[in-house]
């Protein structure tokens, strides 16, 4: 697994972006937030104010669960709908959100929920 989507192995979730160019090469990558060990605060527009300062024209997102619980709740599914449709008015496509635990990761892209 790349290092930027999990960058530590402990018991606090964090939220980050991959920015990408428009032939899929990294620009940068940004922890976004670090929450406890439940959750983590997630502003859609602090992702797409990251988004546009680093003239991204598409991003990855990614967030741990501090769990082994992989399957995304219903607030990872609505944040992640809420972040598409703010890339769609932005232009900055949104191509997957990966669910990682220390063991495994789930793609949203890879379910058919993107």
């Amino acid at each position: 697994m790349p290092k930027f989507v999990f960058p530590r192995l402990n018991y606090r979730e964090y939220f980050n972006i991959l920015c990408l160019k428009r032939n899929n090469k990294v620009l940068g990558y940004c922890q976004i937030s670090a929450g406890g060990l439940n959750g983590t605060v997630v502003d859609v527009r602090i992702i797409m104010q990251t988004a546009l300062k680093s003239n991204a024209c598409s991003v990855i997102l990614s967030h741990c669960h501090s769990s082994v619980h992989l399957l995304p709740s219903d607030a990872d599914k609505e944040l992640t709908k809420k972040i598409k449709e703010a890339g769609k008015l932005l232009d900055i496509a949104v191509l997957d959100h990966l669910i990682l635990t220390s063991e495994k990761y789930f793609s949203f892209a890879d379910e058919g929920l993107m």
